[in-house]
């Protein structure tokens, strides 16, 4: 069949003449191959517009089951179901209404997310995305294939078609906006889209849109066809028409009656009458039987013409759907990436319009390893001011809406005049794990961790969310949460069992990146057993995560802060005047459950509540000794520390002590060594210029015997070969002229251990030998006699390569950066010494009453100006403690430092750093 095609092409489809007995049959086997293995572009764009719409990618049943648990816990559909709203495509609220909004799976992804969300809120007016429709059931059936209809088809076309009007207005804003940059995120979703331009022409030749029928231009058979039908019908008609006028005239009939019986054209006739149509054939009656409805002789030819002509027509017509169906599946990745990316597009415009419908702003990623010189805040790794919960906004703003009559996006402050969400500031330090949030019931412990939680998956989904300024927080690859009763009859779980279920299954999928909020830990069983369980599991946790937040009416759990830096606390506060929570939080303190207040303010029975301040005040003495045990247990341990310190300083003095007695006897042996190497030196000179006198009166004593013997003519002869002579005497005895920082002499030689070598400023003639290797700028270490001093590459001169395995002598290389080693390792390393641990106004950086960023400034512009092996003492004081943690930091990062020793009792507020 396809080859009778091709061998003719009059029209833009072939007539193909095929016998398809019904409208909804299999295609033949030629016309569509559903298996056919499409391009590799549009099978990786395929796969990555499929993937984009799956949160996580290749995750564990366990993992599928935390985040499902996790968004309904959050109400991540009711968010999902908010930006529906905002959708322009049947697919666009379809994907949002069931939870399948795009969600980065990288850092990058959710990066490109909300650059499309950014863009599209800078749109001047929504994009037209008026005659997509879901095509992709559609596309589906014919590559499984099955016919499609002509209604189907016409779905397909138009949609590629609106694809198509949507890129060119997006180039259009881009080429009219002068600063065209601006939707680039957006352009760059349709870049590589292929508009099927061919297809949508050859099923807008064939097929009308609006009838949605075939036209007759659709082939050269068809249009033949349905000329002749229509011809043999009007002949058929006007026959029926005669006949009948005549059944009227003879009285056969009220009114001339054509119509059809039976898929054939007849004249009714009473049945008393039916010899007016003679030769007739009866092809029905009426219900009375009193009329018959005839089909006369004449008519019989025309009426089997018209049955064999429809029959041809409704072949040829199906033929051409099934060569427009057979184009649509061999086009199907190429349709669903279209489709994919047009579904992109329009969620990055609903995501914009969302969040100009919220006043919302763009989030930032932090990264707890970077840089924090340059912005002051970036010792937080959560840094949001002003943050409202999204679904309790859009409620409120909803409600304005309704009382006000203004529209998405046309709100200011005078139309907010029901109650707004309370704004919460978030802020966690970049050395903060575990946050423990304590205080009254309904104080907004799981709203604020709600919050916070929400706020990450909208991040990582490109959406904006309401706070002020530029929040920051860190993108997440999970959000595990475990909040909410999990008690089931059904599967035998009690309150505290589903609880632990739950918080095993968090253990299981927990990464390095992942967020945790869990509500009310350790709670449904004994105070006592549920703080031992919860301090176990957050300790365990705190090395395993990015971030956990807590909530707890254990008084227990906001005490670990004391005894590992890794925890922070919080707290609800609480009006004890109006006893009402303000629901703001306090970042640092520790809030109290106010039971018995909060049951006071809401009406409970006086003498129910009296009986139990009597209780609180019985079981306080019993607190308070427990709180006396634990300070006594904390003291004992910090007498240990303070003793270690002093045990360590007093090895340091010891060290200090010996090194000063090591460097005193040197310098007073220094005297007397130079004094005997200038008298040796005073010898050789003495020597040697005797030996040159005794060779000048040779050279003069034969020039005086030659000058007697010899002409006259000779005499100038014998003058140059007496200046030869002594000249050659002098070059021989001249000083050997050494020069130093040549290029040649720094770009080719590379000290090693053993090497001789001459060293400027102890004289040409004085050798030393290298002992030790430093930096990658060529310094060393040189030992002449028992002095040794470290000398840059550009100050030595080879004079004689060493022998000694320099492996084995020493474990810097001479090219090449020094391998950073740890505290350890260069304590027990005897090759490599640094200077002596003495502070004096030369070695000591003192940053105390300086801001994190200049301290930061001044400690790198201190490293950077120190010696090799030299010891800096960084003096940053006690304080609040934001500057010693910007100069633990940078110690800890930079490359120079091979180690620094913490503050101890003897040297509080100052570190000291030893510089390679």
């Amino acid at each position: 069949m396809a080859a009778a095609a091709a061998a003719a092409k009059p029209n833009l489809l072939l007539p193909v003449s095929v016998a398809i007995p019904s409208s909804r049959v299999s295609l033949p086997t030629g016309l569509v191959c559903s298996a056919r293995t499409p391009p590799p572009r549009l099978r990786a764009a395929a796969a990555a517009s499929q993937a984009l719409t799956s949160p996580v990618a290749a995750e564990t049943p366990e993992a599928k089951q935390m985040r499902v648990e996790t968004e309904a816990a959050l109400e991540w559909g009711g968010v999902c179901a908010r930006l529906a709203g905002f959708a322009s495509t049947a697919a666009g609220r379809a994907a949002c209404g069931e939870g399948r909004v795009p969600v980065g799976r990288s850092r990058e992804e959710s990066e490109r997310l909300l650059e499309q969300t950014a863009a599209a809120a800078l749109l001047p007016a929504p994009l037209d995305f008026g005659g997509v429709e879901d095509v992709s059931s559609v596309i589906a059936a014919a590559a499984g294939a099955r016919l499609l209809a002509v209604r189907e088809i016409c779905g397909v076309g138009r949609s590629i078609r609106a694809a198509r009007r949507v890129f060119d207005q997006l180039k259009t804003l881009s080429e009219e906006t002068p600063d065209g940059r601006s939707y680039t995120p957006l352009l760059d979703i349709m870049q590589d889209c292929d508009f099927l331009t061919e297809l949508v022409q050859r099923i807008e030749f064939c097929l009308d849109y609006t009838l949605s029928v075939v036209l007759d231009r659709a082939s050269d058979k068809l249009a033949t066809i349905r000329k002749e039908r229509r011809k043999n019908i009007d002949m058929l008609e006007s026959l029926l028409r005669d006949t009948s006028t005549k059944i009227f005239q003879g009285g056969g009939i009220d009114s001339p009656v054509v119509t059809k019986r039976r898929s054939r054209m007849c004249v009714g006739v009473k049945a008393s009458h039916k010899h007016l149509v003679p030769g007739g054939i009866v092809l029905s009656s009426s219900g009375s039987g009193a009329t018959y409805f005839m089909e006369p002789r004449d008519a019989i030819r025309l009426n089997n013409m018209e049955v064999k002509l429809s029959g041809d027509e409704r072949a040829e017509e199906l033929a051409i759907l099934g060569l427009l169906t057979s184009s649509i599946a061999d086009s199907e990745m190429k349709i669903r990436h279209l489709m994919g990316k047009i579904l992109e597009l329009d969620l990055a415009c609903a995501r914009g319009s969302y969040a100009l419908w919220i006043n919302a702003v763009r989030p930032a990623f932090t990264d707890r390893d970077s840089d924090t010189q340059l912005n002051p805040n970036s010792e937080c790794s959560v840094f949001i001011e002003g943050i409202q919960h999204p679904l309790l906004l859009e409620q409120s703003l909803s409600m304005v809406k309704e009382s006000t009559g203004v529209g998405k996006g046309q709100l200011s402050d005078e139309h907010l005049v029901s109650p707004m969400p309370i704004p919460l500031d978030m802020q966690v330090r970049n050395d903060t794990r575990i946050i423990v949030i304590s205080g009254p019931n309904t104080g907004g412990k799981t709203a604020t961790m709600k919050t916070l939680g929400l706020a990450s998956l909208m991040s990582k989904a490109g959406m904006f969310f309401p706070a002020k300024g530029t929040p920051r927080l860190p993108w997440f690859d999970q959000v595990l949460a475990d909040i909410g009763d999990h008690q089931s009859l059904e599967h035998s779980l009690s309150t505290f069992s589903g609880h632990i279920s739950r918080l095993r299954k968090i253990v299981q999928v927990v990464s390095k990146d992942s967020l945790v909020l869990i509500d009310e830990i350790g709670s449904g069983t004994d105070p006592s057993d549920g703080v031992a369980l919860s301090t176990s599991i957050l300790k365990y946790l705190a090395s395993r995560l990015n971030l956990a937040i807590v909530t707890t009416h254990y008084a227990d759990l906001s005490r670990l802060k004391a005894v590992d830096d890794r925890f922070e606390n919080a707290a609800m506060e609480f009006c004890l005047e109006t006893l009402q929570p303000t629901y703001q939080i306090l970042w640092g303190s520790t809030g109290n459950s106010n039971a018995l207040s909060i049951a006071k303010s809401i009406g409970f029975d006086q003498k129910v509540l009296a009986r139990a301040q009597e209780w609180v005040e019985k079981l306080l003495p019993d607190k308070q000794k427990e709180r006396q045990g634990l300070l006594y247990g904390s003291l004992l341990d910090e007498r240990k520390l303070l003793e270690s310190q002093a045990n360590e300083a007093a090895s340091v003095v010891s060290d200090v002590e010996r090194l000063y007695n090591e460097i005193r006897s040197e310098a007073d042996d220094l005297d007397s060594r130079v004094a005997a190497l200038r008298a040796t030196e005073s010898e050789k000179v003495q020597q040697e210029l005797k030996f040159v006198k005794s060779q000048m009166d040779q050279i003069i004593k034969n020039f005086e015997s030659q000058l007697k013997n010899s002409e006259l003519e000779q005499y100038n002869s014998l003058m140059r070969k007496a200046e030869a002579a002594t000249a050659s005497l002098a070059a021989t005895h001249q000083p050997t002229d050494f020069t130093f920082g040549d290029e040649e002499n720094e770009s080719s030689y590379v000290p090693e251990i053993g090497d001789k070598v001459y060293v400027e400023g102890l004289g040409g003639g004085s050798m030393a030998s290298v002992v030790e290797t430093l930096g990658e700028d060529g310094s060393c270490m040189v030992q002449y006699g028992k002095i040794k001093v470290r000398v840059k590459g550009n100050k030595i001169k080879l004079v004689q390569r060493g022998t000694k395995d320099t492996s084995a002598s020493s474990p810097v290389k001479g090219k090449g950066r020094t391998p950073k080693r740890s505290a350890a390792e260069a304590n027990q390393d005897g090759n490599v010494s640094f200077g002596p641990v003495v502070q004096t106004s030369k070695n000591t950086v003192d940053l105390r009453g300086m801001r994190v960023a200049e301290a930061s400034h001044e400690l790198q512009m201190a490293i950077d100006g120190c010696r090799s092996y030299q010891v800096l003492f960084v003096v940053h004081g006690m304080g609040t403690g934001a500057v010693k943690e910007c100069a633990l930091g940078i110690l800890r990062n930079h490359p120079r430092v091979a180690k620094f020793e913490d503050e101890s009792p003897l040297n509080y507020g100052c570190t000291v750093a030893y510089i390679e």
